[in-house]
């Protein structure tokens, strides 16, 4: 896919901490990433586990570990920062998740794949 920019959500639907995911493209192989808002910083990845190359989240926008400003692999239960992606426990730590350039206009959240 070329580099482009897209809104993929809107700033007020995600919460803080927050996550949510989503798609660009269409068939059986869309791009997935996924936003991530904790303290106010708002990031963007593309939902690929650096271990296995699963997505991050078995369901839904369930990224983040629960009472904790952690992200979390569903399949491997890796932890990673969510302001740098970088795997502080699992079985890729040290590794990182694939960061994307994302910004915020007239409220809607724009990441340039």
């Amino acid at each position: 896919m070329s580099e482009v920019a897209r809104a993929v959500a809107r700033l007020a639907d995600l919460g803080d901490p927050g996550a949510r995911e989503f798609f660009v493209g269409e068939g059986d192989w869309p791009f997935r990433g996924f936003l991530v808002q904790v303290d106010g910083q708002l990031r963007a990845y593309a939902n690929v586990c650096p271990h296995k190359r699963h997505p991050l989240n078995l369901a839904g926008d369930e990224f983040l570990v629960p009472g904790a400003k952690l992200l979390r692999c569903a399949s491997h239960q890796a932890l990673f920062e969510p302001e740098s992606g970088l795997c502080v426990f699992g079985p890729c730590a040290g590794r990182s998740l694939t960061p994307l350039e994302c910004w915020v206009a007239d409220g809607e959240v724009f990441v340039r794949l």
